[in-house]
């Protein structure tokens, strides 16, 4: 990632790591329970590491191992010893991870806790045999368990990706299966940018600037949120009434699937916008936002409703999507100022006035009409080349004028193309839309 100041330049080669859950058929009584046996005896040290290494002010692997190795040995004879390698590797990460969310102010508990449980695997606990089956030892030998692999597995394995040695396991014990955490990992190669390509976040939909037009993708992230903020009210309300509901009302709110729905939506917008600058070979520019934005924009909102619609956009999740999705495809990624993009004329640089009624306004100074999603990715790709240029581009020069007080060609650049969820989500790029004729154009 590199700053709006800092030309993006990297000829060195990243790694990207990718974890993808595979889950197992369904175990026999004799297989399942030589796991859970080993679960159970992992789960006894994880707890009583994390408790050591955290009293102790212990967060590195190897005082930790060197500290408690030989005790959990004793404790802990039958079971194969590099479970005990990776339970102080387990042991200290977590309690890394703790002792930093402790400095930003973001733990919940005075100390660690250890709430669930997965299994850390090294190479000498386990064996892949032909993608469709593990072996893994336990106390009773090694034992078989057969996978049930999906297609993003398939899409990682058979895309150039290399499966590394570490691994984790989590058990199920209700429906009697294992689910497998494996680890792929690529070099990539980030390239020299030849151009920019600008998104802008907003809370019904994302615009990105591609080859000088416009297309605003609709997320409909307002109506989804407002369906489960009313959704969830009713079950609140009809199962606050009595104290055996509340396990009912737990369940029924576990299942609304909202978190889903928006994250399906994140990765998907990443995926598009991804594809489209790699196959231009251009940086993807985004606004710098803060640890929390959408805390910063409800603080001065007193609707309550309005500050749960505000705070449920995700700002920095979509934006986190589209970074993780960049990252595989060595995509350079620029940061730049947000401040004030969709309230400046990108051509004249002066404030644009809008009605308050819809999302255009014209330019106090040359009158040009611009929808404000619009003026704002023009505003990141001025501010991204920092080229003092008084023009979105030298194409816009070229674009002849309509006689309109637009001095570029209407449907440029104050007017998206917009695109329907129910469209776009189909879609793996916008070549599609790039000369089509049918989209119809935005008005407000």
């Amino acid at each position: 990632m590199e700053d709006v100041s800092t030309r993006v330049s990297s000829s060195d080669q990243r790694s990207v790591v990718r974890t993808v859950v595979v889950p197992s058929e369904r175990l026999s009584f004799r297989r399942f329970l030589a796991l859970a046996e080993v679960e159970k005896e992992y789960s006894q040290m994880l707890r009583e590491l994390v408790e050591f290494a955290y009293a102790s002010g212990i967060s590195s692997f190897t005082k930790l191992k060197a500290a408690k190795y030989r005790d959990m040995r004793r404790k802990h004879p039958d079971l194969p010893s590099h479970y005990v390698y990776t339970a102080c590797q387990d042991a200290s990460a977590r309690v890394k991870s703790f002792l930093a969310m402790k400095r930003r102010g973001r733990a919940h508990t005075e100390r660690p806790a250890v709430r669930r449980v997965s299994i850390w695997l090294d190479d000498h606990l386990w064996k892949l045999e032909g993608y469709t089956a593990v072996r893994v030892t336990t106390k009773r030998g090694w034992i078989t368990v057969g996978l049930r692999p999906h297609r993003q597995f398939w899409r990682y394995a058979n895309g150039g990706w290399r499966l590394r040695s570490e691994a984790r396991l989590r058990l199920d014990h209700r429906r009697r299966i294992a689910y497998f955490y494996f680890v792929f990992e690529k070099a990539v190669k980030p390239y020299d940018p030849r151009g920019f390509l600008p998104v802008d976040v907003n809370e019904n939909n994302v615009t990105v600037l591609v080859d000088g037009a416009a297309y605003l993708l609709e997320t409909d992230v307002k109506d989804i949120t407002l369906g489960y903020y009313y959704r969830r009210k009713r079950i609140q309300e009809r199962n606050d009434r009595h104290a055996s509901d509340l396990r009912r009302k737990r369940k029924a709110l576990r299942r609304l699937g909202e978190g889903d729905k928006k994250r399906d939506i994140r990765r998907k917008i990443a995926n598009i916008v991804v594809r489209e600058a790699y196959a231009r070979q251009c940086a993807i520019v985004l606004e710098r936002l803060g640890e929390n934005p959408g805390r910063d924009m409800i603080k001065d909102i007193e609707d309550d409703q309005l500050r749960h619609r505000i705070y449920q956009v995700a700002f920095k999740g979509i934006q986190r999507a589209i970074e993780e999705k960049a990252k595989e495809f060595g995509v350079p990624i620029i940061y730049v100022d947000p401040r004030n993009t969709s309230k400046t004329c990108p051509i004249h640089g002066v404030s644009i006035k809008y009605d308050g009624r819809t999302r255009l306004g014209k330019c106090v100074v040359g009158g040009e009409v611009w929808h404000r999603d619009v003026a704002a990715v023009w505003n990141l790709l001025l501010r991204a080349r920092g080229d003092g240029s008084t023009a979105p581009s030298p194409r816009a020069r070229e674009r002849s004028v309509d006689g309109g007080p637009v001095p570029l060609a209407p449907t440029a650049a104050h007017d998206p193309t917009r695109l329907e969820r129910a469209v776009w989500a189909r879609r793996k790029s916008l070549g599609a839309f790039t000369n089509s004729h049918k989209i119809p154009r935005m008005s407000t």
